[in-house]
């Protein structure tokens, strides 16, 4: 009885979340904002903290993975690679700058209010981290993904999680935490060899082979095998799964079968894995206790964006963008998500946080990704843009 009333559960809160995320979405939309924006909103109306219709579960959480694999897996497919190619210098700056402003502020932050070194570092670390699964929705929404904006924002991401992992490594050896750096460094270019070479020739063969095959959907099955095999991989190297599913969803775009996959793949996502990881962000926030610590966290809050906003924009500055673009850039690298939240958990299981910070640190982590979308709508607004910079593929 207990599965079956269990099973009932699940079914109930599938229900309500897609319902409410296409209205939320449309909502948005007609408010002149991305429709991601209403569909994280309606995450905080519908999870505990207000009428609790959805609570946090086991099945929710894998349910939401899938969901910003796939988002990931399909913007890589959606990528234009001769504008990704163009871009690695641009990536490179907004990488590097995005980093480093955020950390150097998150530590100076950290510092004035009275915690130790290696706790500021910490801090400023987290600060540096970049979810652009969000941002992904976002500029799709606003055909910006397959753009030379759109390819530096994503090159970019997977730069940072390389350079936020490293250093976070190195942080953690000297907490005291069980980590070796040259291991985690060396698994790192294990999964670039390994998943540049197979993306090379492995791919290919794979889908070709698969097409061949006397079953139903075989090209699509082919490709979702590509993008979880992609993603565990590079979860299990120490390189976040979004990374290693937007990779894969790379090397088959460079194939005959990318359209299909595309359209086939759209349909599971957004039916129903990528509703229930937007409002899974939303109901991931926790209230209880927050007013207590309010000044600090409205005060991390705008740490945490104008820092990211000022790094990023400087970088594609400085890579040749005009300000338009700059500053959508530098949007779009703002929200945090699941990739601080990880860190975060990282950091109170080795104590260098406490329960009290955690749940502060989540809430900073959530105004990030809230503010996101409407801030990537005002700077990437047509008359923010001189027209050379309003590029279409």
């Amino acid at each position: 009885m207990r599965g079956g009333e269990y099973g009932v559960e699940l079914i109930f809160q599938l229900a309500v979340i897609l319902l409410a995320t296409k209205l939320a979405g449309d909502i948005s939309v007609r408010l002149g904002q991305p429709s991601v924006l209403g569909k994280l909103l309606v995450g905080i109306l519908l999870g505990p903290s207000l009428l609790g219709l959805i609570e946090r579960t086991d099945m929710i959480d894998h349910l939401s993975q899938i969901g910003v694999i796939l988002l990931m897996f399909l913007a890589g497919l959606e990528t234009d690679m001769e504008q990704f190619k163009k871009t690695g210098k641009a990536s490179a700056y907004v990488g590097v700058a995005g980093i480093a402003v955020p950390f150097g502020l998150g530590y100076v932050s950290g510092v004035l209010t009275g915690m130790p070194s290696l706790q500021a570092v910490f801090l400023g670390l987290l600060l540096s981290a970049t979810s652009v699964s969000i941002s992904v929705q976002a500029l799709k929404e606003m055909g910006k993904l397959q753009t030379r904006e759109g390819a530096t924002i994503l090159g970019a991401a997977v730069i940072d999680d390389i350079l936020v992992i490293v250093a976070l490594a190195f942080v953690m050896s000297l907490a005291g935490s069980d980590v070796h750096l040259g291991w985690i460094i060396v698994k790192k270019l294990v999964f670039f060899i390994v998943a540049i070479g197979v993306a090379w020739k492995g791919v290919p063969w794979m889908m070709r082979a698969f097409a061949r095959l006397k079953i139903s959907q075989p090209v699509v099955t082919a490709a979702l095998i590509l993008c979880f095999a992609y993603a565990c991989f590079a979860e299990y190297t120490g390189v976040a799964a979004i990374i290693g599913a937007y990779i894969a969803g790379l090397a088959i775009s460079q194939t005959d079968y990318k359209h299909e996959v595309v359209e086939k793949t759209e349909t599971i996502g957004y039916s129903l894995f990528v509703p229930v990881f937007f409002v899974s962000v939303g109901i991931s926030a926790e209230f209880s206790g927050v007013m207590d610590n309010i000044g600090w966290i409205v005060a991390l809050s705008v740490v945490a964006i104008a820092s990211k906003l000022i790094g990023a924009s400087f970088g594609a500055k400085l890579a040749g963008f005009g300000w338009g673009s700059s500053l959508g850039i530098g949007a779009a690298m703002v929200s945090r998500g699941e990739v601080a939240l990880i860190i975060a958990s990282m950091g109170r299981e080795a104590g260098l946080i406490d329960a009290d910070m955690f749940a502060g640190l989540v809430v900073v982590v959530l105004v990030t990704t809230l503010v996101t979308p409407p801030l990537m709508k005002l700077f990437f607004s047509r008359k923010n843009q001189p027209k050379s910079e309003q590029l279409q593929a």
